[in-house]
């Protein structure tokens, strides 16, 4: 892990491998259509692509990470989890999306497509899926606040959001959470700019007022429509009776979720999902991280070559 830390330290984006227990090995690649060549964007594509297929019985997926657009790889960052032998089980596809809101646009992390090869799903596996890559992008925004957002129709989903991170609107009445500007000035700008993103067609509906997106599966997402019998539930029961009551799952319909990684969000998910047996690696991994902000800064400036403001290199 901190061999593959330090080789990156002179690069842009994040290209991070640390372990997961005794077999299994996690990559996180930030915005590979940026930087990776076209042969290595071929291999990750078709990593992704033996997940999906083990995933989806049936049908294909068109948008966002499977669409082939390099483009699409330039605003995204994989988390990918292999087995020890290279086979990819498992992978987070993290879309980084600019909400033009005032007086500066904002930086929001999409938690974007997960799947999980079925033979593998009691594997633990959320911490690295969900968790991961918004902490070690708040390491290296020197813990400044991320705002997050997350598109689904899963009970199981919107209860594990809901308690990892802060600030999540919407969720069940009774939690301390409500509802602010920000949470609408954000989803607004996400559903005017961004449906491409997590798969939603023009034509769908968006719901104002209760966070919900109407008839979601018409813009390449179809094959993840679930009925209420599939949806994967919460131990706590809340979750389960406020995704019922809000969607309407014969018509197609998903919930918007905002929050935030903050300081607050990292000590829960230090302290809740992160396996005691992890820990070590994720905070060494998560300091690695934050000292490319101190080197990267004294690379760049060393660089005869590089352009800085109005000053420009020697010819």
């Amino acid at each position: 892990m901190i061999g593959t830390t330090l080789r990156s330290l002179g690069r842009r984006y994040l290209d991070v491998t640390l372990r997961s227990g005794p077999d299994l090995v996690v990559r996180i690649v930030e915005r590979p259509g940026l930087w990776m060549t076209a042969d290595q964007l071929a291999a990750l594509s078709a990593d992704l692509r033996t997940v999906a297929a083990r995933t989806l019985a049936a049908g294909s997926l068109t948008y966002g990470v499977f669409s082939g657009d390099r483009a699409r790889l330039e605003q995204t960052i994989i988390t990918l989890v292999t087995r020890r032998d290279g086979r990819p089980i498992a992978f987070n596809a993290l879309a980084v999306m600019e909400a033009a809101t005032h007086p500066r646009p904002t930086e929001v992390l999409h938690l974007g497509l997960v799947m999980v090869d079925p033979d593998e799903r009691s594997k633990s596996l959320s911490w690295v899926l969900y968790g991961l890559t918004c902490f070690l992008i708040f390491f290296r925004r020197q813990f400044r606040p991320v705002w997050i957002s997350n598109v689904t129709q899963v009970p199981a989903v919107v209860g594990m959001v809901s308690e990892m991170f802060s600030d999540v609107w919407p969720r069940p009445a009774g939690l301390v959470e409500r509802r602010t500007l920000t949470h609408v000035l954000l989803a607004r700008r996400i559903m005017a700019d961004h449906r491409h993103v997590f798969g939603v067609g023009p034509e769908a509906g968006f719901d104002e007022a209760r966070f919900v997106i109407t008839d979601a599966y018409t813009g390449g997402s179809d094959d993840l429509r679930k009925p209420w019998e599939a949806a994967a539930k919460h131990r706590d029961t809340r979750y389960n009776a406020f995704c019922a009551a809000m969607l309407d799952y014969d018509r197609g319909d998903d919930v918007i979720q905002l929050g935030r990684m903050d300081l607050a969000a990292i000590s829960r998910y230090l302290r809740r999902e992160v396996p005691r047996s992890a820990l070590a690696g994720l905070l060494i991994a998560g300091l690695m991280v934050a000292l490319r902000r101190l080197v990267l800064p004294v690379i760049h400036w060393s660089d005869s070559r590089r352009d800085w403001s109005i000053l420009r290199p020697a010819k």
